[in-house]
C-alpha cells in the first residue's frame, strides 16, 4: 500500500509540477537540444494568409468578430477571409453576406466543425491559413506574430495563446479557467523553446496550407489532431504568446463540465489516432512531451488524483506512523476543503480568485473519468452543443 501511495503521488506531481520544471531546466540548456535561431530581421516574409472561421449559429457574434478581423494589423490585400456556416439556422450566412470581402460558404447539412473544416480547406488558396473561433477576439498584432514564426521552413504550425476575459471579481469558472490557461501558456512556451508545442488550441492557430490532412468526420479535437499530425510528420509546432485570442469562460460549472467532458472524450480519441506520437523511436523529444503533457493527464493522473486520498487514509488507519503521510493527508484535506468552498460559492464573485483553483482542478479530473466512460461506450456526438458563456 505504501508503494502504491508513492506511485500515485509521483504520477500526480510529475504531471503538474515536475514536467514543467524539467522543461525550464532543459530550456536553460537548450543549446544542447534546440536548433539555431533565425535572424528574423534579415528575412522579408509577409505571405498571403486566410483567416478561417467555422461558425454554427454565431449570428450574435458576427458584427464584433468581423470588426475585430478587419482591425488586425496586416496588409489588407494579403488578408483573406473565409467563413463556413454549414447547418446554421439563425441566419449566420445571411448576416455575413453584407461583407463583400468575406467568402461565405454555407450548406444546409450540418456535419460538425470537422466536416466544415474539411470542406472549407478546399477553398483555401493562400500558403498559410489561420483558424479562429467566431466568439473570440484577436489582438491587433496576432497575424504578424504568427506569420514571423513561419520564416523557419521547419515550422508547420503556430499556436496562439488562449486568454480568458479577466474581471476584478470572478466566479469559480472564470477564476479557475483563467489560472489554468496561464499555467498552460507557461508550459507551451517552454515546450516551443525546447522542441514543439503539444497541440494547438482552436481559438487561434495557423498551419501551412499544404500540410493539411483531411481529418475523420467524427473527430472531436480537430485543432489537436490537425496540429499533432503536422508534428508527427517532422515539422514543429511553435508558440506565439504575443498572438492571443480572448474569450469568455462558461457561465457556470455545469456548462464547463459539459465542455470538459467532451474534450476528455476527444483526448482518448486522439490517443487512438496519433499512434506515431507514442513511438519514442520516431521522435524522442516529441514523444516525451506528448506522454508528459497529455497522455498522463488524460489517463493515469485522474485516477491517481482521487485514489491518493483513499490510500493515504488507509495507511493512517493501519497505524503506519510517519510525519510525511500525515502532512500529505493534511494537505489533501485542505485541498478538498477548498474544493468544497468552490462548490458552495461557485456562483459568487470574489477578489481572491485563486481560492477557486482547487475546485477547477477537481472538475478537470472528474471530467476525464466521465469522458473515458463515454469514450468506452462511444456516447458523444461530433456536433458540438455550444456552452453558455459569461457576458
Amino acid at each position: 500500500m505504501i508503494i502504491l501511495f508513492w506511485i500515485l503521488l509521483i504520477i500526480v506531481l510529475y504531471a503538474y509540477v515536475v514536467y514543467p520544471l524539467l522543461l525550464i531546466v532543459f530550456c536553460f540548456f537548450s543549446g544542447f537540444f534546440g536548433s539555431k535561431k533565425i535572424n528574423e530581421e534579415n528575412i522579408d516574409y509577409e505571405p498571403e494568409v486566410t483567416l478561417f472561421i467555422a461558425a454554427y449559429n454565431e449570428k450574435d457574434f458576427i458584427e464584433k468578430k468581423v470588426s475585430n478581423s478587419i482591425s488586425l494589423n496586416y496588409p489588407e490585400e494579403k488578408l483573406h477571409h473565409v467563413w463556413i456556416a454549414d447547418g446554421s439556422t439563425d441566419g449566420t450566412d445571411k448576416a455575413l453576406e453584407k461583407y463583400d470581402f468575406i467568402n461565405v460558404y454555407h450548406q444546409q447539412e450540418r456535419n460538425g466543425k470537422t466536416g466544415a473544416i474539411n470542406r472549407g480547406m478546399k477553398f483555401i488558396k493562400t500558403p498559410v491559413v489561420i483558424f479562429s473561433d467566431a466568439n473570440t477576439i484577436l489582438n491587433r498584432e496576432a497575424i504578424n506574430e504568427i506569420v514571423k514564426m513561419f520564416k523557419d521552413q521547419m515550422v508547420g504550425c503556430v499556436a496562439g495563446e488562449k486568454r480568458i476575459f479577466s474581471k476584478e471579481k470572478d466566479n469559480a469558472v472564470n477564476s479557475g479557467e483563467g489560472f489554468y490557461w496561464k499555467y498552460e501558456s507557461l508550459i507551451k512556451k517552454k515546450e516551443s523553446e525546447l522542441n514543439s508545442v503539444i497541440g494547438a488550441a482552436g481559438e487561434l492557430f495557423a498551419i501551412r496550407t499544404n500540410l493539411f490532412e483531411e481529418i475523420e468526420n467524427d473527430t472531436i479535437l480537430d485543432d489537436f489532431i490537425i496540429s499533432m499530425r503536422i508534428a508527427q510528420n517532422g515539422y514543429k509546432i511553435k508558440y506565439a504568446p504575443n498572438a492571443y485570442a480572448t474569450e469568455r469562460a462558461s457561465i457556470n460549472i455545469k456548462e464547463e463540465l459539459k465542455r470538459k467532458v467532451r474534450i476528455a472524450y476527444g483526448g482518448f480519441q486522439a490517443i487512438s489516432r496519433l499512434k506515431k506520437s507514442l513511438n519514442p523511436f520516431k521522435n524522442q523529444i516529441l514523444t516525451f512531451q506528448y506522454y508528459s503533457h497529455k497522455i498522463l493527464r488524460w489517463t493515469l493522473v485522474p485516477f491517481s488524483f482521487f485514489m491518493l486520498l483513499l490510500i493515504n487514509f488507509l495507511i493512517l488507519v493501519l497505524n503506519i506512523h510517519s510525519y510525511i503521510f500525515e502532512l500529505i493527508f493534511l494537505a489533501q484535506i485542505v485541498f478538498y476543503a477548498f474544493v468544497l468552498f468552490g462548490y458552495i460559492f461557485q456562483s459568487k464573485k470574489i477578489n481572491f480568485k485563486i481560492l477557486f483553483t482547487p475546485y477547477y482542478i477537481f472538475i478537470m479530473n472528474l471530467s476525464q473519468i466521465i469522458g473515458l466512460l463515454r469514450f468506452l461506450r462511444k456516447k458523444q456526438s461530433v456536433n458540438w452543443e455550444k456552452s453558455k458563456r459569461d457576458f
